[in-house]
């Protein structure tokens, strides 16, 4: 894929995302708003999904161990 069409289909994504969210009709302060405010939620998202998922994932590894090994932990074990 040379620049040329790499461009054209960027520019194509572009028009899409313009049409689908309909900004189009925006004025340009306008969009500029509304595109800080969807990248910024986007950004929280991706941000407490880097931080948080994996703590959960964790827990719950932890418990579903703990519910299916069979053999109940030792405190003194935890304790050493």
């Amino acid at each position: 894929m040379n620049f040329k069409n790499l461009r054209e289909y960027l520019a194509w994504l572009y028009y899409q995302y313009l049409l689908i969210t309909g900004i189009y009709v925006l004025e340009p302060w306008e969009k500029s708003i509304f595109n800080s405010v969807l990248f910024s939620a986007i950004a929280m998202v991706i941000y407490t999904s880097y931080v948080f998922v994996p703590i959960h994932i964790r827990l719950a590894l932890e418990f579903f161990s703990g519910i299916f090994s069979g053999q109940p932990e030792s405190t003194m074990a935890l304790m050493n």
